[in-house]
């Protein structure tokens, strides 16, 4: 099914947001047991790493590539394939290191939770410029 390309950042928003949406709640689930002073400071180190370094210039890329799309594209166009591939093993080793109990919930509530809001936030910002494209300011 093809769509608008304006909708293509819509759908990635959404898929960003739920994504984040459910690492947020993991790992917020078990953090009240581990709840200090300096986890919150590693869970904040955490979400700056990847919101910086990873996930907001991912936003960039893909936003830039999909502006520049002709009209109307296939709806799974909002990733590359590359970026499919990585989410496909970001979600394995996920669900593999959560069910494996090799990563102590300690872990699981720091890195989730930092992880998981800077995802949500990506989500938050391909909404952003969804709505940019569409409401565009009059001058």
């Amino acid at each position: 099914m093809k769509v608008k390309k304006q909708y293509l950042l819509l759908l990635a928003c959404l898929v960003w947001m739920i994504a984040g949406g459910n690492i947020v709640r993991i790992g917020f689930e078990v953090y009240l047991e581990y709840l200090t002073v300096f986890n919150i400071f590693l869970s904040i180190i955490i979400f700056a790493f990847f919101q910086f370094f990873i996930f907001g210039r991912l936003v960039k890329k893909h936003t830039k590539r999909i502006i520049a799309y002709e009209e109307r594209q296939w709806f799974i166009k909002f990733f590359d394939v590359k970026s499919f591939i990585i989410m496909a093993i970001m979600m394995t080793g996920g669900i593999w290191l959560r069910m494996s109990g090799l990563a102590p919930e300690r872990f699981i509530a720091v890195f989730y939770s930092g992880l998981g809001v800077a995802l949500l936030l990506a989500g938050i910002l391909f909404g952003v410029h969804f709505l940019k494209i569409m409401y565009p300011k009059s001058n």
